[in-house]
């Protein structure tokens, strides 16, 4: 019976890993499709498409998926999805964003906000939390790309803000406005897979204990299962025991 329950255990655990990459290549899909839609349907052409089909192999994504999502662009009368943010608070008041992609802002905004309610937050008006946090650009590839020094170099030059080497990947930090610019130059410098995109640093981090981390990172979790939410920001700092535990 020992055998049988832990066959039972893994088989279940890998069920949850299927779901939860299932999720995320719909979560790609949704914005290879929006990318392709507001640009170009060619990836050489359209800065956007091309991070969102980098982000897409990056997480071992079938290509047959990918160029689904791209023939989805030509269809009129499919779903028209808009960019949404969405601004609110977590419990001790850690600051949470939201990016959507949603066909029907009424339903996702009261999704979100049931989201919120249930796990002791409140949303709030766009701007009340953003301004707790930085917009930059990011780019991302492997540290075997090359020595700290020359990257940083390399960087720079291309017009990036900051360079950081986190565990085994290099992340390149820019404006905005320059992230296509940016992740274009250094592809054309470093032979290597890279990937870019938004994101929003939180400019302070809001210390939690174990039990209150546990209860954000549901809530997040949360947040991160609703079909239209493509990405989760927060200003909180994981207790080391609590980011062992999760590894």
């Amino acid at each position: 019976m020992a055998g049988h329950s832990k066959f039972k255990n893994i088989q279940f655990r890998k069920g949850a890993q299927d779901k939860k990459r299932a999720k995320i290549f719909a979560k790609i899909s949704k914005e290879i499709t929006v990318a392709a839609k507001l640009g170009l349907p060619d990836p050489n052409a359209n800065p956007r498409l091309r991070s969102a089909i980098a982000l897409g192999k990056a997480q071992n994504m079938p290509k047959d998926n990918i160029e689904r999502a791209i023939k989805k662009s030509y269809d009129e009368n499919g779903e028209n999805y808009e960019s949404v943010r969405y601004e609110g608070f977590g419990i001790e008041g850690v600051g949470i964003i939201v990016e959507t992609l949603t066909d029907n802002r009424n339903r996702t905004a009261g999704d979100i906000r049931s989201v919120f309610s249930k796990h002791g937050g409140n949303l709030g008006e766009t701007g009340s939390v953003s301004f707790m946090f930085n917009h930059l650009g990011v780019v991302k590839f492997s540290k075997s790309a090359g020595n700290f020094d020359d990257i940083f170099e390399i960087a720079t030059d291309a017009g990036a803000l900051d360079c950081d080497l986190l565990d085994d990947e290099y992340e390149i930090s820019c404006s905005t406005d320059d992230l296509h610019q940016v992740a274009e130059n250094i592809e054309n410098i470093l032979s290597c897979d890279i990937t870019s995109q938004l994101t929003w640093k939180p400019s302070n981090q809001i210390p939690l204990n174990k039990e209150k981390a546990l209860k954000i990172i549901e809530m997040i979790e949360a947040l991160e299962d609703h079909d239209d939410v493509q990405e989760v920001f927060a200003n909180f700092d994981l207790p080391e025991e609590v980011f062992n535990e999760l590894q």
